[in-house]
């Protein structure tokens, strides 16, 4: 069977809750990362058969938010869309989809990614809609972020507690979570003043009020200054008594991701220069509340359906929802620690739901470019309602100077998010603390 092959990873920079992006819808964020993968290729849009792309907080965007990104980027009426929601997933399974699809002989060539903007989620009025008698009591209004993005439906809980769970289960003490936690934003730190991000972020133009407008290429939200004793000076956010905290959480965020998937022969008409191919995906599931450790029976699927052991794959990204789901996962399956998440990851990074499985992709791709000796690699994502997704991707050439997998120098799109109703300035609200973990749910 033909090779699928993954082309053109490129993402936003990641915002912070509330940060520089939380005026520029998800669907604009979308529209940005397709149009810059469209100038980068200097393919024609037609060429395109579809586009999937993840989104988990869709409320209020409209109709089918994957559809309005193909119509409003240089893709045009003619590209349909599917908009999919597998939680923290989404944006891996986009490409799997998109995979499936090329495989099947359904299509040629799919933009596929995923979108969040966790910042504009509104909150509910579940019962507004037949009235109420007298006035609106207080536990009616539902933060739909939580709700729908955050909380285990099954328990009754945040998934926080499924990371506190997870933690007493392996006992894992708040001191070893922070230092997982430290190491994350120190290689984070490192990555980004060695410019290891520059050629997968697209800048993304922010309006300001009476000012021009900012161009928005530097992730908000790592937290390069943090020290060892400021994380361990926080406290337990989701359990009395509990080791799972703000900082060594990951964060609430805003991104868009995408890469244009397409089938081997397809790359090469097109004058692709594909940065890997596709060699397995796979989907595991575990009880609710131990969400946390879904990698595991999705990472072993991923290898079996390969054929290969953990030993074959060279750089893993595996997404940070916790540092104590992390380390479960670690517990599971013995990878060395230089093999993964070499640049850090979402505790540093942020991690904006429907966009982080196309994220961790993104930086796992580049990085495998730029390491010649590296042929395999890997991603893997934990997800809300106990389910793990993988997979594996086997390099394609060797590296380049760019790291871009592109021909030349791309121009720009020329397209520019648009605004909402208020400038996208850095702002956060009374009382936010600087780190932002997992939210709990906000009823008034």
């Amino acid at each position: 069977m033909e090779k699928v092959v993954i082309s053109n990873p490129v993402r936003t920079a990641i915002g912070g809750f509330g940060g520089i992006l939380q005026d520029i819808p998800a669907v604009d964020l979308g529209v940005r990362v397709v149009n810059e993968i469209l100038s980068r290729t200097g393919i024609d849009p037609k060429e395109v058969d579809d586009c999937i792309l993840g989104n988990v907080l869709g409320a209020g965007l409209g109709q089918n938010p994957s559809r309005q990104v193909a119509v409003k980027s240089g893709l045009g009426t003619e590209t349909p869309g599917i908009t999919l929601n597998r939680v923290c997933g989404s944006g891996l399974q986009s490409i799997a989809f998109a995979a499936q699809a090329i495989k099947a002989g359904d299509s040629n060539a799919v933009l596929a990614g995923g979108i969040e903007n966790m910042s504009q989620t509104p909150f509910y009025l579940t019962k507004a809609r037949y009235g109420y008698r007298m006035a609106m009591p207080k536990d009616e209004i539902v933060d739909g972020m939580v709700h729908d993005g955050l909380w285990d439906i099954f328990n009754d809980y945040h998934m926080g507690v499924t990371a506190e769970n997870l933690a007493e289960a392996y006992n894992l003490s708040k001191e070893v979570q922070d230092e997982f936690a430290y190491k994350s934003q120190m290689k984070t730190k490192a990555a980004q003043e060695a410019g290891k991000f520059n050629d997968e972020i697209v800048t993304v133009s922010v309006p300001q009020r009476r000012k021009d407008p900012l161009d928005f290429n530097v992730d908000e939200h790592p937290r390069g200054d943090v020290t060892p004793q400021s994380l361990a000076g926080m406290r337990p956010v989701f359990k009395m008594g509990g080791t799972v905290t703000a900082g060594n959480a990951s964060g609430i965020n805003d991104g868009a991701a995408a890469v244009l998937v397409s089938s081997e022969s397809k790359a090469k008409e097109l004058g692709l220069q594909p940065f890997a191919s596709i060699v397995s995906y796979a989907v595991g599931a575990v009880d609710p509340s131990i969400m946390g450790i879904g990698p595991v029976p999705a990472i072993t699927k991923a290898l079996h359906k390969a054929n290969l052991s953990l030993n074959d794959i060279d750089l893993f990204e595996l997404n940070e929802a916790f540092a104590a789901q992390s380390l479960a996962v670690l517990s599971d399956l013995p990878i060395p620690e230089e093999k993964i998440n070499v640049n850090g990851g979402a505790i540093a990074l942020g991690h904006p739901i429907g966009a982080s499985g196309t994220v961790i992709l993104v930086k796992l791709l580049h990085e495998m470019r730029r390491r010649p000796s590296v042929k395999r690699g890997l991603a893997a994502l934990c997800i809300g309602g106990g389910m793990g997704i993988a997979m594996i991707v086997e390099k394609i050439g060797g590296t380049s100077a760019a790291s871009t997998g592109r021909r030349g120098r791309p121009k720009g799109s020329g397209v520019k998010a648009k605004p909402g109703p208020k400038p996208g300035a850095k702002k956060r609200g009374p009382g936010r603390p600087k780190k932002r973990g997992r939210g709990r749910p906000r009823k008034s």
